[in-house]
């Protein structure tokens, strides 16, 4: 028999921001990688977006590449003891709705997934936390020493969040027509679109754009906005007025 399942996207989504994002600092803290990195080449783009001037994808893509390129070599030991301090700190600073969404698809004892294009080994301790099904992140390659090698495997995209979804969907026997999706950008298209019952979360510019140009997408698409102390539920023909 199918069963009901939940996707879940976890940065933007349910995290309020970028576990990534405060893996990087903290490696910094602990001197795995040099401040310098952040001052001379991240944080302008990181203050364009502050100050609204800039994109945060722009910003998240920036930090990304030196965080792939800082982690080369390091063991991964040490790498999960810093992400488990990660999660230790931020692991509550989820969005009430999502958090809340949850628990009902618990109580509904639904499956629940998380797909996450943020590192596997910080996406598998979110997911422990929240004691869900089955998670995948992006994965971090490493040698025969656990030293990580700076290849990855891709999470952040719709084409590879496309794959585990069918991969997802056989094993745990899903049923699609009646299962939910949450997400916030347009690497989550796949999973909106796969589903009976697809939420966007505090949808950026883009996944807004794609959901209003895809008929059938935007027939079946809640569209919901957390700020504050407010959880606004939206229709997909929302105006979107240019800053």
């Amino acid at each position: 028999m199918s069963k009901i399942s939940a996707f879940f996207d976890i940065d933007g989504t349910l995290y309020r921001n970028s576990l990534m994002i405060q893996h990087f600092k903290k490696l910094i803290k602990y001197e795995m990688i040099d401040p310098a990195i952040w001052h001379n080449n991240v944080k302008h783009t990181y203050s364009e977006w502050e100050k609204r001037y800039g994109d945060f994808e722009d910003y998240l893509e920036e930090l990304a590449e030196f965080y792939v390129k800082e982690l080369k070599g390091i063991n991964k030991d040490y790498i999960d003891f810093i992400a488990s301090q990660v999660i230790k700190v931020n692991g509550d600073k989820v969005y009430k709705y999502t958090r809340n969404k949850i628990e009902w698809h618990k109580s509904k004892g639904h499956q629940i997934f998380f797909i996450s294009g943020s590192p596997d080994f910080l996406v598998e301790k979110m997911a422990g936390k929240y004691g869900v099904t089955q998670c995948r992140g992006s994965k971090y390659l490493v040698d025969e020493n656990n030293n990580f090698t700076g290849e990855i495997f891709k999470m952040w995209d719709s084409e590879n969040k496309q794959k585990t979804i069918d991969e997802f969907v056989e094993k745990y026997n899903v049923d699609l027509d009646n299962s939910y999706s949450y997400g916030d950008t347009v690497g989550d298209l796949s999973m909106l679109n796969m589903v009976g019952n697809p939420i966007a979360i505090n949808p950026n510019k883009d996944l807004l754009k794609a959901i209003k140009e895809d008929r059938n997408l935007y027939k079946k698409t809640t569209i919901v906005v957390e700020r504050k102390d407010i959880i606004y539920k939206l229709s997909p023909d929302v105006e979107v007025i240019e800053m």
